[in-house]
């Protein structure tokens, strides 16, 4: 093997945003306050004040290898922090508040964090819990003097932290595969588990994201990530946009339909990036004033699959053309798109949409294979569904610190088991069936969850709805559909299902429908499906 002569200059976070600072000094981060109104800066700005917060972490005896938490919202400080800490040679891990508190704890002692970063909101979920942090444990509220709360007398102060500290920093070169940002998945099995991201794998996700959505990325554009940067680093949009030269405008912790569109209507917004659940507040809002917000050109839509209704209705309804992504924590997180291939772009509206509730194509760097259940490669054609597996270099080798859970995630070959079933097409299109434990067994035909609740999102009166499968004395296990109605909307039993009829398979079709008032969500803002297996575990059929 002959080597080449090439420079072994390592990709390190840093150099994203001294590249931003020299050849985009003009594009902003754009930040809705916790304290209140719009703060604005360049990334040129934004360096200088990196380079004091670095200098400041420093002074508090954070080093290399140090995790540092963060529990904030999507904000101008918390992206201060995805630099300051990285670029010199510690962790950043994201904290997910919508954990629960045993949750946090857990995650706490298991990282070591030494020191944790927090949004106003957050302290007073700090001080019930304080007790039962690490010991030891430093805390810093992510506001300025004149914001700071009276109690506890130990707390620091941010503004204060990095007032005095030099706007320059000579950021130190090391090893590309240096940890540098910790996720914790939300532990809807066991207890949460930790994706251990390096430098190197957080650039290469960047530049994957980027190729993979090319119509959002360039100077001139602003994108609003809704996604939390706490969860699974908002999709990778901090390192992307600034790379790129795009404007990021972070709504802060207002994401209600309004406020979002608001906000996207004031700084023109070109492209917008979460989860359907965040999308069915922005279209409520949508139709409520018969228009999108000026400029609102995409969506892109992530985290759970995208119910074919809310598809048609940002394009037809309001123009605004959709993409939709899937990924997981353990892979960085994205891992394909749904952009449509030019032989789909002249096809009527109706096809395009049945092209875009696929979860997409693989971006480069990301291999797919579905397995059957002896683990042999299932056809790419569409037709067969199997075990997904993926592997690549933004996908993780192994848990942080657990063994065990490490074993189990990956195969013989070193690919890692997503928990999704899925079929793959002959143009490499993905679709997700659904979670291999939400699938329904009944009478040895396995049922889609996703299929019927595709399905029923589209009946007039539905406004969010959720499939699971309960023991049935005679076929194993039977659908069953729970409804949020719609306000005033009058949708019954009977309405539904008349609905689904010529939309679903008989031996598919739910055999009963109960109406809830809200369904519950895990700490990513999916449908908590075990929460409610949980809920409806007496759950019994009425001819049964």
């Amino acid at each position: 093997m002959l080597n080449g002569l090439m420079m072994e200059q390592p990709l390190l976070i840093s150099d994203i945003i001294r590249f931003a600072a020299e050849i985009h000094p003009e594009s902003e981060v754009i930040s809705a306050s916790v304290e209140g109104g719009v703060h604005r800066y360049s990334y040129a700005e934004s360096l200088a004040r990196i380079s004091q917060l670095a200098h400041a972490l420093r002074a508090e005896g954070i080093g290399p290898g140090d995790r540092v938490a963060t529990l904030a919202w999507n904000g101008y400080r918390h992206f201060e922090l995805y630099y300051a800490i990285s670029g010199i040679g510690a962790v950043c891990h994201t904290l997910n508040p919508r954990l629960f508190p045993e949750q946090l704890i857990y995650i706490t002692h298991h990282a070591k964090d030494k020191i944790l970063f927090s949004d106003l909101t957050f302290l007073p979920l700090i001080d019930k819990l304080r007790d039962k942090l690490p010991q030891g444990m430093r805390y810093v509220a992510m506001t300025d003097r004149a914001h700071m709360p009276g109690q506890p007398g130990d707390l620091l102060c941010y503004e204060d932290m990095i007032a005095g500290e030099p706007t320059t920093y000579d950021w130190p070169p090391f090893d590309e595969r240096t940890a540098a940002g910790l996720c914790y998945t939300s532990g809807t099995t066991g207890e949460p588990k930790g994706a251990l991201y390096t430098h190197r794998s957080s650039l290469l996700h960047s530049f994957y994201v980027i190729l993979g959505n090319r119509t959002a990325f360039e100077p001139g554009k602003k994108v609003l990530p809704v996604v939390p940067l706490f969860h699974v680093n908002a999709w990778g949009l901090p390192y992307a946009a600034p790379l790129s030269g795009t404007s990021l405008v972070f709504p802060g912790a207002k994401l209600d339909g309004a406020s979002l569109f608001d906000l996207m209507e004031a700084e023109k917004v070109y492209s917008s990036w979460g989860v359907p659940t965040v999308w069915q507040g922005l279209l409520a809002e949508m139709a409520k004033r018969g228009r999108a917000p000026a400029g609102l050109t995409e969506v892109i839509i992530g985290g759970s699959a995208a119910p074919p209704a809310m598809i048609e209705a940002f394009e037809r309804d309001f123009g605004v053309d959709v993409t939709q992504g899937w990924g997981m924590t353990e892979m960085s997180p994205v891992g394909t798109c749904s952009r449509l291939m030019p032989k789909q772009m002249t096809l009527a509206p109706e096809q395009r949409w049945k092209f875009k509730q696929k979860q997409g194509r693989r971006l480069f760097g990301v291999e797919l294979k579905i397995v059957d259940g002896n683990g042999r490669r299932l056809p790419h054609d569409g037709k067969a569904f199997g075990d997904l597996y993926v592997r690549g270099n933004t996908i993780i080798s192994g848990y942080f610190e657990n063994d065990k859970a490490t074993r189990e995630a990956m195969d013989a070959e070193g690919w890692f088991k997503t928990g999704d079933i899925a079929t793959i097409d002959g143009d490499g299109y993905m679709t997700i069936v659904d979670r291999s434990k939400d699938l329904i067994k009944s009478g040895g035909e396995w049922i889609s969850s996703i299929d019927i609740e595709n399905s029923a999102m589209a009946c007039p009166g539905v406004a969010t709805c959720a499939v699971i499968g309960i023991a049935h004395p005679k076929w194993d296990e039977r659908p069953l559909l729970i409804v949020v109605s719609k306000e005033g909307a009058g949708a019954t039993k009977e309405s539904i299902l008349d609905f689904l009829r010529p939309k679903v398979a008989k031996w598919q079709m739910p055999d009963d429908v109960v109406f809830v008032d809200t369904l519950p969500l895990t700490a990513t803002g999916k449908v908590s499906k075990k929460d409610l297996r949980a809920q409806f575990e007496d759950f019994r059929w009425p001819e049964a």
